[in-house]
């Protein structure tokens, strides 16, 4: 993707994506980050001391600076040139110097330590670690965000934004990331062919063992994946997982409980994706995430598993006449919440502990936040917001199967915390999820490992564990 979504399910790619994760951070020169920033202080502010008022909660002042970094991914970077805008319509005389990249670890990063940009999206392949910018205090807590005023409607910011953003930007009991996307997960076909072909997109595994013979009959794969980043098929597996066994299962693994990977169910959910493999409804080679992407809009592929920056990233070459539509994933007879849906916020901001404008910062994320930067955001990307409502007004067909899937699911959303907490452990169900859709591991085999993982991390005592309750 980009949204493009970091996150796990948490993350985005993007968030979303959501994507990404590094096993951990890189050294930095002269000194590393975690050596440079622990039990340092937070820098004192160049731009704050002005009055503060509900139209500016956080005292900007007038001639001061801010430095935000966008990560350009799947999503573009339009719309943050739009909050821009937004912002210094209330804050004219206040300097917005504002970059794009896709290398947000590789250029951010080696600043931690020293003078860092003031608001960073710390999203895609070359993200920075989320836990351990938190862990050794590189990054500001942001609960005064969520209870200042919101920019352009009732309320407190907290109140305007969609379920599970606050959650998702949460670790330690403190309110750290900014997620401003809020990306939805699951199957995408061409619903104009499927009416061609007389075909009902599947709901079920077993709907979609009995269509995929009908597919490759038309010269299509069943299915296509990104085959070479392991956080794309892991959204899908920990889907499946979910669906299967419930909330409370993948609580349990995200705890390091002791036997989490072993409960009921687990190997079942995975299955049929190790079926999939097997019966080689899979488009054949190692395609990364706009290859594939790609192959599905081509007619190479009937289904693609990815969230919804998916239209906005291959706006280019989207066929005239594809209706781009995204579907729950697929779910099996006795499924505990097949009614789940995998959605939550992602494309996470922070500020950085040494910025030397976070209370501009802090306002520019609220200008983010605001129904009209949150309505341009939905218009430019064909993708929801993290903001009620940013979806409301934007005729797309995309975004609108988007909404009804939202709509048709049940009131509790997959997600998964590990990824956030732990970089290794990350790293490695990335690399596991790989094997399994290649064909190398069983899905026994997966469940097994993945095990043996999460005990390595339980058992080590240098690694500080987090807890997860909802």
């Amino acid at each position: 993707m980009s949204v493009s979504p970091e996150k796990f399910g948490d993350v985005s790619r993007r968030t979303l994506l959501r994507r990404a994760a590094a096993a951990g951070l890189l050294a930095v020169p002269a000194a590393g980050l975690l050596s440079a920033c622990a039990g340092s202080e937070p820098s004192k502010s160049d731009g704050g001391g002005a009055a503060k008022s509900k139209d500016n909660p956080f005292g900007v002042k007038d001639g001061s600076a801010v430095k935000v970094v966008v990560f350009n991914g799947g999503l573009g970077d339009q719309w943050a040139k739009e909050d821009k805008v937004i912002f210094n319509a209330k804050h004219a005389n206040v300097t917005v110097n504002m970059s794009s990249t896709q290398k947000i670890k590789t250029e951010e990063q080696p600043k931690m330590a020293t003078q860092p940009s003031d608001l960073v999206m710390n999203s895609g392949a070359d993200m920075m670690d989320r836990s351990t910018l938190i862990n050794e205090g590189a990054i500001e807590p942001l609960d005064d965000l969520l209870t200042a005023p919101a920019w352009d409607s009732e309320g407190t910011v907290a109140d305007s934004l969609l379920p599970g953003t606050v959650a998702d930007g949460t670790q330690n009991g403190k309110f750290y990331v900014v997620n401003v996307a809020y990306t939805v997960w699951g199957n995408w076909y061409n619903a104009a062919l499927f009416k061609k072909e007389g075909w009902t997109a599947p709901t079920t595994w077993d709907e979609f063992f009995a269509l995929a013979p009908k597919i490759k009959a038309k010269g299509m794969a069943p299915y296509v994946h990104d085959a070479v980043h392991g956080y794309y098929p892991r959204w899908a597996l920990f889907a499946s997982i979910w669906k299967a066994v419930g909330k409370q299962a993948v609580v349990d693994i995200d705890n390091l409980k002791d036997g989490a990977w072993k409960a009921d169910g687990i190997v079942a959910a995975l299955e049929p994706w190790e079926k999939l493999v097997k019966d080689k409804l899979l488009l054949p080679g190692k395609l990364d995430h706009t290859q594939s992407q790609q192959a599905f809009l081509d007619g190479k592929a009937a289904f693609i598993q990815v969230g919804t920056w998916l239209k906005n990233e291959m706006a280019a070459t989207i066929p005239p006449g594809f209706e781009m539509t995204i579907s729950d994933y697929w779910s099996k007879s006795g499924d505990k919440a097949a009614k789940d849906v995998f959605a939550s916020s992602g494309e996470g901001f922070v500020v950085p502990s040494k910025a030397p404008n976070k209370e501009a910062a802090k306002e520019f994320l609220r200008a983010i936040l605001s129904k009209a930067g949150s309505a341009k955001f939905a218009e430019l990307t064909k993708s929801l917001a993290s903001t009620k409502g940013s979806g409301d007004n934007v005729q797309d067909t995309a975004l609108a199967s988007a909404n009804s899937l939202m709509k048709s699911g049940s009131s509790d959303l997959i997600s998964v915390k590990f990824p956030d907490f732990y970089a290794d452990l990350d790293k490695e169900s990335q690399n596991l999820s790989e094997e399994l859709m290649a064909g190398r591991l069983t899905a026994q085999q997966f469940v097994d490992k993945m095990q043996a993982a999460a005990d390595k991390v339980a058992k080590d005592s240098s690694i500080k564990k987090q807890t997860r309750t909802a």
